[in-house]
């Protein structure tokens, strides 16, 4: 188009009202400023600006330019715009909010470095609409009818034991009686089904809290309150830097954590992701006497 420089002057200028300030905006010279908006008058044979004391005014055939070189030049920042996100590499994921603070979180610094993809994470948990919803993918944990229009990947076992600090665990660990079980809502049921797993009575200890949120309650547990049902791999990274002990070990709930993705062929960033979020829980699984150690009460 002939002329673009000229009307991109001429769009700065009459929303400015001042040639010094356009020309510092665009970091070009006053003269250059004037120069182009009389090549723009000459060319379309009509004043734009007029003078009034110190500053200009834009002239009624200026005011109308105004209005259709706003609209074009905010078609050409949108459309920008749609070029740059089109190029970014990115994956729309939902994760639940606790496994996606405590675990998922903390790894993807990594992967991003070695893939280049950028995964935007939404939290919720349950069930999960992907295409509506504008994600290409969900981690989930299958405690929950699954779609049968979905693919569905396992991806690890969920183990579960009681997990307490260890500051926590030097002071009750003679009298279980005294162990404050921590409760949360979205688990309510997380230490009757431990203990049913284990022959363990520990749930039937009266002194208790309870939280609102999962997060809250394994929080709890490293900050010394009490005993939380822990949900491996959500206190794996807490258990390998000392925050928390299992003393009672870890048991096959009868769960897995799985991925959701839309029945059609992925493409290759949600193949290269689905593939690292295998590697990854592959090492996330209890070792050792961790898997099966249980105390006997006393």
């Amino acid at each position: 188009m002939r002329h673009l420089k000229a009307f991109h002057v001429f769009h700065i200028a009459a929303e400015s009202a001042s040639f010094t300030e356009t020309a510092d905006k665009l970091h070009i010279t006053h003269g250059a400023v004037s120069k182009q908006i009389k090549l723009l008058e000459v060319h379309l044979a009509q004043p734009l600006f007029y003078k009034q004391g110190r500053g200009l005014k834009l002239t009624p055939e200026g005011e109308l330019l105004k209005q259709y070189t706003n609209v074009a030049f905010d078609a050409l920042d949108t459309a920008v715009h749609k070029l740059k996100s089109a190029t970014v590499d990115y994956l729309e994921v939902s994760c639940e909010p606790t496994l996606t603070m405590r675990w998922l979180m903390p790894r993807l610094a990594d992967y991003y470095q070695t893939s280049g993809v950028d995964i935007r994470l939404s939290t919720a948990g349950g069930p999960v609409t992907l295409g509506e919803a504008g994600l290409s993918m969900a981690i989930r944990r299958d405690d929950f009818d699954l779609p049968s229009n979905y693919e569905v990947h396992p991806l690890v076992e969920e183990w579960v034991g009681p997990v307490l600090s260890p500051e926590y665990w030097h002071q009750v660990q003679h009298d279980y009686s005294t162990i404050v079980l921590l409760h949360s809502e979205t688990r309510r049921r997380a230490w009757e089904d431990w203990s049913s797993l284990s022959n363990h009575d520990l749930h039937r200890n009266r002194a208790s809290q309870s939280f609102d949120h999962f997060y809250f309650c394994l929080q709890a547990a490293v900050d010394g309150l009490g005993a939380a049902i822990g949900s491996y791999p959500l206190v794996a990274d807490d258990l390998a830097k000392g925050r928390l002990v299992a003393p009672f070990g870890f048991m096959l709930s009868g769960y897995r954590y799985v991925l959701l993705r839309q029945s059609q062929a992925p493409g290759a960033q949600e193949q290269q992701f689905q593939q690292w979020l295998e590697a990854q829980f592959a090492t996330c699984v209890p070792s050792g006497e961790a898997g099966d150690k249980l105390i006997e009460s006393e």
